[in-house]
């Protein structure tokens, strides 16, 4: 092994939280030795696909309480309430934050901070920097981090293992990609800020790079995944892609059509058919603008029933944005048209934009205080990889980039704190662990191995299994069958063959760490899912149809064992806003 590598506070993860956590960080503690260590280029993490916008209150017609009503009752009562009153206090000075370090909102004729509507909301509360908003974040934030000189960068390197040693994280083993060597990277702290795991699951919004690397090293290193049967569906991806059309289409207007051209979202809303030749109906104008998990379920509702358009990358339905017209558009959500015109040869401003649900976000992730820690001292998390909670059983469109900014700052000012009051390394220890990493991945995969299992195939058959049993709806019987695959899977993934037997930038050595991370990802969705026998936010039993607050109003914590995962159970946190009926428009 090449010579070890030490600083203070170690950043896994260069998107928008750990980009948050970088500057938090070095502003405290000018003196502190600070790396961040990405398995990309930072300015290409999936922060950048975000096209929305975050949510903070600004507006006068808006009110902290009614940011955190809208959230706690959007997580259907599962989010901490204490941690949501944190968040919604703390937002709106990450904005104005932001907008000194470079961000360019966008803005009313008046000067003021421009907001839009967003899934959930029932106040418009989201700001945006036309529909690149993700763009412009993540590039403020990383121009801003630049000028920390303490601050080393590590990218596209590949961290696999945390390095545990007297009880607590002092590092990590990482794959430096362009060479292939495996480094040991010494830190008294590290933030894990990783993303999601989305790409479990074949139709997704989520980028190749997000395959829950950060959640499967803390899962392997004994840290509970928090609520993980919790996967977010958005209700309008494009067929056969899995590139998001965002919200803000729907913000500015547009409208969800069914093959009868009716707006079917109609006879979701309310507990009777809406009457939409009514011009004056309040509901008219936020039908299309419910929560993420019922939009999603009102589409497989309306497919059961026919309903649905047949192509050539399955079913789907009509987002119409027509009727804005072509300045609207060029001007609100420019990248949509570019989007639709590229990926589905059509132009929106002429022809309806093909749409159908696609897996977008996790709830669930690593189990975390509200400063980001872990059960394993010395360990943080934060963005979507980390589980706070405040997006409960449904993240609210646009809370999630507001979430990178508020508790990725937690997250780094807290472990730096943490780093300056435990010196101390086991230095052989840690360089032992190295080694064993190291030896583990030569000899799974870069020695040579006859009639062994196709990463591609294990891959497929995983993706399957997740779609079939924890999808938009789900059952027992399904479940089962997917806990059932995913250990199969797990033991065929053990004897796998890799063609490539090479060090520099070895992509099948990646996919192959990848798939790792995916199988232990999925394992704890299916396991959580299949022992919460009620339905809450995107969680959704057939066969246990009802939410049931006595037994499930509590987190679900999957630790990894031998075999089956353990599922234990925590209480939510409940502060001023006693558990209610969620209707459609909450």
């Amino acid at each position: 092994m090449a010579d070890d590598l030490q600083h203070d506070l170690l950043i896994v993860g260069g998107g928008g939280a750990g980009l948050r956590a970088v500057i938090a960080a070095a502003d405290a503690y000018p003196d502190l030795a600070v790396a961040m260590l990405s398995k990309g280029y930072p300015i290409r993490s999936h922060t950048l696909s975000a096209e929305g916008g975050p949510a903070a209150v600004i507006k006068e017609n808006d009110s902290l309480e009614d940011h955190i009503h809208d959230t706690i009752s959007g997580a259907d009562w599962l989010a901490d309430q204490d941690a949501v009153e944190a968040f919604v206090r703390e937002a709106p000075g990450e904005m104005v934050q932001l907008e000194h370090w470079g961000c360019p909102w966008s803005r009313e004729e008046d000067g003021s901070v421009a907001v839009r509507p967003f899934g959930g909301m029932r106040i418009r509360r989201t700001w945006y920097a036309a529909d690149k908003t993700g763009f412009h974040m993540l590039h403020a934030l990383f121009q801003t981090s630049l000028k920390h000189t303490q601050v080393t960068r590590y990218d596209e390197w590949f961290a696999t293992r945390l390095l545990v040693e007297d009880g607590r994280c002092q590092g990590v083993a990482a794959v430096e990609l362009r060479t292939g060597v495996m480094r040991v990277v010494r830190a008294k702290a590290v933030i894990l800020c990783t993303g999601g795991g989305g790409r479990v699951f074949p139709f997704t919004t989520n980028a190749a790079i997000k395959t829950g690397d950060g959640m499967a090293m803390a899962y392997r290193a004994g840290v509970a995944l928090k609520d993980m049967e919790f996967v977010q569906y958005h209700p309008t991806g494009l067929p056969g892609t899995g590139i998001l059309i965002t919200e803000a289409a729907r913000g500015e207007g547009g409208i969800l059509v069914n093959t009868e051209g009716r707006r079917y979202l109609q006879d979701y809303n309310l507990g009777e058919p809406l009457d939409v030749s009514d011009p004056s109906h309040p509901q008219l104008r936020t039908m299309e603008l419910g929560p993420r998990d019922k939009l999603s379920q009102a589409f497989m509702k309306e497919q059961e029933a026919g309903r649905v358009f047949e192509g050539e990358y399955g079913t789907y339905t009509h987002l119409d944005v027509r009727h804005l017209g072509e300045r609207l558009i060029n001007e609100r959500i420019p990248f949509v048209r570019e989007l639709a015109k590229d990926y589905a040869g059509i132009d929106p401003v002429h022809a309806p934009i093909p749409v159908r649900p696609v897996v977008h976000y996790m709830m669930g992730g690593i189990d975390t205080d509200m400063e980001g820690a872990t059960s394993l001292p010395g360990l943080y998390a934060a963005g979507e990889c980390a589980c706070v909670s405040i997006n409960g059983a449904n993240r609210l469109g646009s809370n999630s980039l507001t979430e990178l900014l508020v508790f990725g700052r937690r997250a780094g000012h807290a472990a730096a704190v943490w780093a300056q009051e435990h010196p101390e390394f086991d230095q052989a220890s840690l360089r032992a662990q190295g080694a064993d990493e190291q030896e583990r991945i030569a000899s799974s995969y870069l020695r040579p191995r006859e009639g062994g299992e196709r990463i591609a195939a294990i891959r497929r058959e995983l993706n399957e299994a997740m779609e079939d049993g924890a999808g938009v709806y789900r059952d027992g019987a399904r479940l089962q069958a997917a806990t059932e695959t995913i250990a199969e899977l797990r033991g065929r993934a053990s004897h796998l063959a890799l063609d490539d037997h090479s060090h520099s930038f070895n992509t099948e050595l990646t996919a192959a760490l990848e798939l790792e991370s995916l199988l232990d990802v999925g394992e704890a969705v299916a396991h959580s899912a299949l022992a919460r026998t009620e339905s809450r936010g995107s969680h959704q039993r057939t066969d246990h149809p009802e939410r049931d607050d006595e037994n499930f109003l509590r987190h679900s914590l999957a630790y990894r064992a031998d075999g089956a995962p353990r599922i234990e159970y925590s209480d939510v946190t409940i502060t001023s806003w006693p558990p209610a009926e969620r209707t459609y428009g909450s």
